[in-house]
């Protein structure tokens, strides 16, 4: 009954937080973007089935949160995970309020969001050369020209464009990662159209001051507010870090429920910081996140339980 009784005062209090969120000043306000649909799973090697997903997707839609990535329409051959793109996006249930972007890494890939009613999109740049050819086998020049198309073409519908910049601190091929290469990446995917660009420790070795160093260069070429954080707690210093980027003045951060996650082509990327964690962190320090945490680590240890009985299946 205590429970039950903590929770009902813990949702009331959640409906003010949303109603009074426009008297907060902006240094209060933080907003989490949910990647754990689609930067949580990419990396499972079992095919985790459509329904799943979705039934993810719409519980996280009903916790407060404001974006939730939804899916990536890549390639099956490189993401077999992602296979199912446009079923899932096309499978939720939207709501209003809530963003549902995808991640997009060419025209076909456009094409294929905008037939699946997607209304924001994602595309992605590395900080790190080797990274790029790796990962998306081009140079980090020749990957933002292929974007150049994409972002045009989304302007035109008036779809909104994120960026993300991947090895900010840290590459698994090449080492440290300067931080004046990362702004450099972030300042153009900023001229292509993009109105935020979240900035990834992609292996989660960044510290609290290599990740302050990285911070403090860009924020001279961007503004802080189109800027967001999205740390990996390869070795635990995901929470550390976040705290470090809130300082600095950011107030976007990205996060998947359960820390879901890893990147398929940075090893030692073991996974996201966990939604839950960062809420409880932010709540800690008194920012206003509009978003239920109790709520949240209920469908952590949900999607945890569904993703434990298909790996001991398979």
């Amino acid at each position: 009954m205590a429970s039950s009784f903590h929770c009902r005062i813990l949702r009331e209090q959640l409906k003010l937080f949303r109603c009074w969120k426009r008297f907060y000043s902006n240094k209060d306000f933080v907003k989490v973007v949910e990647v754990g649909p689609r930067d949580g799973l990419q990396n499972e090697k079992e095919i985790i089935d459509t329904d799943v997903k979705i039934q993810l997707i719409d519980k996280l839609s009903e916790t407060g949160l404001s974006v939730i990535e939804v899916t990536s329409f890549v390639s099956p051959k490189w993401v077999p995970q992602m296979s199912d793109h446009s079923a899932v996006m096309t499978g939720i249930k939207r709501k209003s309020g809530v963003s549902y972007p995808a991640l997009v890494p060419n025209m076909q890939g456009f094409y294929s969001a905008v037939k699946a009613g997607v209304k924001e999109i994602a595309i992605f740049a590395s900080a790190s050369e080797a990274f790029s050819k790796k990962n998306i086998n081009c140079t980090i020049e020749e990957s933002l020209k292929r974007f150049e198309p994409v972002c045009n073409a989304a302007i035109e519908k008036d779809i909104k464009v994120r960026g993300y910049v991947s090895c900010v601190v840290g590459c698994p091929y090449e080492g440290i990662v300067q931080p004046d290469a990362v702004s450099k990446v972030a300042q153009h995917l900023i001229k292509l159209g993009c109105y935020e660009i979240s900035l990834g420790d992609t292996i989660g070795i960044g510290s609290p001051e290599s990740i302050s160093l990285m911070l403090s260069c860009v924020k001279e070429d961007v503004p802080v507010s189109k800027l967001a954080i999205h740390c990996h707690d390869t070795y635990g210093k995901a929470i550390s870090n976040i705290e470090a980027a809130i300082e600095l003045g950011i107030r976007v951060v990205d996060s998947s429920v359960g820390g879901l996650g890893g990147c398929p082509y940075a090893k030692g990327a073991s996974g996201n910081v966990a939604t839950e964690n960062v809420l409880q962190m932010l709540h800690n320090k008194g920012k206003i996140t509009g978003v239920d945490v109790l709520a949240v680590i209920n469908i952590a240890k949900w999607i945890k339980t569904i993703l434990s009985r298909s790996r001991v299946q398979q």
